[in-house]
């Protein structure tokens, strides 16, 4: 799921909070944040002689941005198992964004650029998961390839997204351990000692040519939704303050250190909307903490993976201008931060900002990083192409959003299997067992003959790992009536577009939940709330009192996607096992994926008692 709304990881790696302190890397002349050091206002200087251009009274620095790089590297889809390609002739990657770097630094000087990026590195991709989970780093001792490559680009600093949790604490602290530059997060609090756990801030040092030295200061925020989306990971061990206020505690520390320039790298959108309602501090606060905070000139911003080449804000104390921009995920763009500076008093002030994005496909990939990844990428290849057993049919999940099919109903039954196989001799065990799974790709489909971990993996692309809840009949309505609202109402008898029937109001595929061992009808023609129709169980109409155990995953009981009752539902079993590696198993097991077993259509579209697709 994209990372506006995460998803959770293994729940394995129970260490404590990763890196307390940490501070600069070796050799990046970086300068930590200290917590709780005491803000005191600059001397006043002399005003400068007036100068030539480019006499020392003037200087241009470049700041470079990346986020979202979800563990891309090459340009390459592990799922299709081919080079990268989408509709709009994007290309993805590390290698790429490379040689983007190459030509900036190459353009502006080295010494006057630095490099940084806003989080969700270590997970999205069949790499990263190779490197957690087949051959975790944690064991192996090995350089995560994201690591060897960040390390190449000379990176100067990145902030951590909620994905950098998805593995547990012990494996990030071990990623955190192989980088040349600090992991930063001011707003990733140690539960034991109210410490930040990494370091909130670095103030790097530019040297122009002929001038005074330039000190900027990078303040890293990450998203306060760790704590539901990784609850399993976090809990106990680090708590997430808002991005406002942490930053307001430390931009004027920042200030009196001497940072000339304050750029703020957070993984936060700009929208000012949460997924998961006011239970926690603001989701995608970017622009909330340019208009409160004073001081910052410029915001990365990440998260919600949009394009924002260049975006003003204005700051409701000072009237100044902060500048905000988002590279697109996965490195097919890179944001170029340029600001003039002016000497006022003996203190370099910035007179200007600008931000401009370059596409990754205008160049060619670093053959330098390319060859650092070269053995890792082609085990991950070599091993997301193995055959683990067939299929007798093809089974796409094209349409699964709107007709109940054969792959989901795939998902549900191996989610369903184990779960009843998991509580069978509990106290739960008589319950009745359902199954709820998304239609988390469109793209995903289980080929008839050979199926390999790729095909399996396409299919479920997250890290979820299986939870199950004791829900009522009455609750599992109500969760079905918030599910149905992800279609547009369609008066009867009104043309019907698939591709303009779903995603009403922005709701994203994988917050629409389909279940299994139930039937009922969603009419789309009533409005929201008053969809779900002939909902049974066993024949029978659904009795609002009676017990379920019902499979999930930990990103949705952990109120990923804001349903009603699950998060609160009491918990029956936390398997903390990845429900894609479940299906893997499943086949390597039966052999065989046959949907004579297990497919069944419980579920339907109608109007008015009308089916929609026939």
């Amino acid at each position: 799921m994209p990372a506006a709304v995460a998803s959770p990881g293994p729940g394995h790696g129970q260490g404590h909070g990763p890196g307390h302190g940490s501070g600069s890397a070796p050799g990046h002349g970086s300068k930590p944040g200290h917590p709780g050091k005491p803000a005191h206002p600059g001397k006043p200087g002399k005003p400068d002689k007036p100068g030539k251009p480019g006499g020392g009274n003037t200087a241009s620095i470049t700041v470079m941005g990346t986020s979202d790089l979800h563990g891309y590297i090459e340009n390459w889809d592990y799922f299709k198992n081919t080079e990268y390609d989408d509709a709009a002739g994007n290309d993805v990657g590390l290698a790429k964004i490379s040689g983007l770097v190459n030509q900036v630094r190459a353009d502006r000087g080295v010494d006057n650029t630095l490099l940084i990026d806003a989080g969700d590195t270590i997970q999205g991709t069949s790499l990263t998961d190779y490197f957690a989970n087949v051959e975790p780093i944690t064991e192996t001792g090995e350089l995560h390839p994201m690591a060897a490559a960040m390390n190449a680009m000379d990176y100067d600093a990145a902030a951590l997204g909620n994905h950098e949790f998805n593995y547990g604490t012990d494996l990030l602290a071990r990623f955190e351990g192989q980088l040349d530059f600090p992991l930063l997060a001011a707003n990733a609090v140690d539960e034991a000692t109210g410490q930040p756990a990494f370091a909130p801030y670095i103030i790097k040092t530019v040297k122009p040519k002929g001038g005074k030295p330039i000190k900027v200061g990078i303040l890293g925020l990450t998203n306060p939704g760790i704590a539901i989306w990784d609850k399993g990971n976090v809990e106990g061990k680090l708590r997430f303050p808002g991005l406002v206020e942490t930053a307001a505690e430390y931009v004027p520390q920042m200030k009196a250190a001497g940072a000339d320039v304050v750029v703020v790298s957070a993984h936060s959108g700009t929208s000012g909307t949460s997924s998961y309602g006011d239970d926690l501090p603001l989701e995608n606060a970017a622009t909330q903490v340019a208009e409160e905070v004073p001081g910052i000139d410029a915001i990365l911003v990440g998260h919600a993976h949009q394009e924002i080449p260049e975006h003003f804000v204005t700051n409701k104390a000072t009237g100044e201008q902060v500048l905000l921009t988002e590279p697109l995920n996965w490195g097919m763009r890179l944001s170029v931060l340029d600001f003039e500076l002016t000497k006022v008093r003996g203190k370099w002030d910035v007179t200007s900002a600008s931000a401009s994005l370059l596409n990754a496909n205008t160049v060619e990939a670093d053959p330098v990083v390319s060859d650092l990844v070269r053995d890792a990428h082609q085990r991950v290849i070599d091993y997301v192409n193995t055959p683990v057993g067939t299929a007798t049919e093809t089974m796409s999940a094209a349409e699964s959003r709107y007709r109940d099919t054969a792959v989901i109903d795939f998902v549900n039954e191996v989610q369903a299997q184990a779960v009843q196989r998991a509580l069978a001799g509990t106290p739960a065990g008589d319950l009745p067992v359902l199954s709820l799974a998304a239609p988390f790709s469109r793209t995903a489909a289980i080929p008839e003959g050979p199926v390999t971990i790729r095909d399996l993996a396409g299919l479920y692309v997250f890290p979820n790992t299986l939870y199950a809840v004791d829900m009522t009949g009455a609750q599992i309505k109500d969760y079905l009536e918030y599910s149905a609202k992800y279609f547009t109402q369609t008066a009867s008898g009104a043309p019907v577009d698939p591709e303009t029937l779903t995603n009403s109001d922005g709701t994203p595929d994988y917050n629409y939940d389909m279940f299994s061992g139930i039937g009922y009808d969603i009419d789309i023609s009533a409005p929201v709330g008053e969809r779900i129709a002939n909902l049974t169980y066993d024949g029978a109409p659904l009795d609002p009192e009676q017990h379920f155990a019902v499979a999930t995953n930990n990103y949705r009981q952990s109120g990923g996607g804001n349903f009603p009752h699950i998060a609160t539902a009491p918990v029956l079993l936390n398997q903390q096992t990845e429900i894609r590696q479940l299906l893997i198993d499943y086949v390597v097991a039966n052999q065989s994926i046959n949907p004579a077993g297990f497919a069944e259509e419980n579920w339907r579209l109608v109007r008015e008692g009308v089916p929609v697709f026939g």
